[in-house]
């Protein structure tokens, strides 16, 4: 049972190209956004449709991968965990952030690379 313990999967589009940095440490990271989107029938019968916008982060090879085959519109199925995170901006005021870090992902579409990537 420990494998369904904070896991996320989720289909979606790109919201923009990966942003890749290395730290100092010589580590990679990129982040970028999913689009989720979901469709329900409100009170009066009209179909309503909701976007979600989901922040990923990417660490080393997979960081890599996405930064080269993942762009802007690209269709994504992704496997990761949530995490919650807080921080101090420059004024002072806390920041809190929930990311889902990849551990997988698997390029969908047909304008796409087709095939899984995973974290090694």
């Amino acid at each position: 049972m420990n494998i369904l313990r904070n896991r996320v999967q989720l289909i979606g589009h790109l919201g923009q190209d990966p942003e890749i940095k290395t730290l100092e440490s010589g580590k990679k990271v990129a982040n970028f956004t999913i689009a989720t989107n979901d469709s329900f029938k409100n009170n009066e019968g009209q179909k309503v449709e909701e976007t979600t916008w989901h922040n990923i982060v990417a660490w080393n090879g997979l960081a890599e991968r996405a930064a080269r085959f993942l762009k802007k519109g690209k269709e994504v199925a992704i496997d990761g965990r949530i995490v919650y995170r807080s921080y101090e901006d420059k004024k002072g005021v806390t920041k809190y952030v929930t990311e889902i870090v990849l551990n997988e992902m698997l390029f969908l579409g047909s304008s796409g690379r087709n095939g899984e990537e995973k974290e090694e």
